[in-house]
């Protein structure tokens, strides 16, 4: 690590060098940012305003949605400025905050959704043990359990990779501080504590998948023996955009982190980068609450409120 210790920084992926490019692009991040600030902040204030909404689905979609604003806070905003500004440098203590915060709020939210899953597996697979099996005591383990398990591979990814040494090129090609993009920088042979990182991350995510997995043979097995279609039509609405979520999330996080270094493809990087980071945010809200009778009625509500008071 010595030349870390003379390192200021680092410069980002700028994709284009014409200046109405960089404006456009600004642009463009501004509005899916702004977009998904709103969307989130949305369902947060709904869910906490509306006591209608008080139930585990809700606690656990309002800190998603939590997750997902902090998510595309930690990379966004920072490209819009370098964009604005036409730089692309990063220092080295953002690079590290970055990396750290990326990779806690992706493995919090990979921890939420399996939370998530195993909520719908109790409400509807055993309904009238739903109120004792989700309590609030019971929600708030399943957090604490998925704050710590985020809060520990977000440490040990960032010292993995920062206590390797950089030499050469600064330049990540990336547009945030990602660890496949910082390992290309190094010049260290032994990758020991990243390799020991990435395979705890890529077992603690396994382990969500397969809970899940299950959670939903279990549910999908209930659903079809269901006599009423109107049922077996409303858990299918609400399981299958979950599943959707969680296959795009987990598929293009795993093909960021296990893809051979050597086929790499800059767009594609891009691209899954992207889908993990970026689209959740953005996604997320319309997925769960475009077609969510209860968020609409609480929206309208406090819409109703707002009228009157104006």
């Amino acid at each position: 690590m010595k030349n870390n210790t003379h390192l200021w920084g680092f410069l980002l992926l700028r994709l284009t060098d014409s200046t109405v490019l960089l404006g456009l692009q600004a642009a463009l991040f501004s509005l899916v940012y702004l977009v998904s600030t709103l969307e989130n902040l949305t369902i947060v204030l709904l869910t906490v305003l509306d006591h209608h909404l008080h139930t585990p689905m809700y606690f656990f979609l309002r800190h998603l949605s939590f997750l997902d604003l902090c998510l595309i806070s930690t990379t966004v905003p920072k490209y819009i400025l370098n964009s604005i500004t036409l730089t692309d440098s990063i220092s080295f203590l953002e690079c590290v905050c970055q990396l750290f915060f990326v990779i806690m709020l992706t493995a919090l939210e990979v921890g939420i959704l399996t939370a998530m899953s195993y909520d719908r597996y109790v409400a509807i697979c055993h309904p009238l043990h739903y109120e004792a099996v989700m309590s609030k005591r019971c929600c708030v383990q399943l957090m604490a359990v998925s704050w710590l398990s985020g809060g520990a591979l977000g440490i040990l990814y960032s010292a993995g990779t920062f206590s390797l040494e950089f030499c050469g090129s600064i330049r990540i090609h990336q547009f945030f501080c990602d660890v496949p993009a910082l390992l290309e920088l190094t010049c260290s042979q032994d990758h020991a504590a990243v390799s020991v990182s990435v395979g705890l991350g890529v077992l603690y995510g396994f382990s969500c998948f397969v809970c899940i997995l299950v959670s939903y043979v279990f549910i999908f097995s209930t659903v079809l023996k269901m006599s009423s279609k109107q049922n077996r039509s409303k858990a299918f609405s609400t399981c299958i955009p979950h599943l959707v979520v969680v296959g795009t999330f987990l598929f293009t996080g795993a093909a960021a982190y296990l893809k051979p270094a050597t086929n790499s493809l800059p767009f594609l990087d891009l691209l899954c980068s992207a889908f993990y980071t970026v689209a959740p945010a953005a996604l997320n809200p319309i997925i769960y609450c475009l077609r969510n009778s209860d968020i609409q009625s609480a929206l309208f509500k406090v819409l109703g409120k707002a009228r009157r008071v104006l």
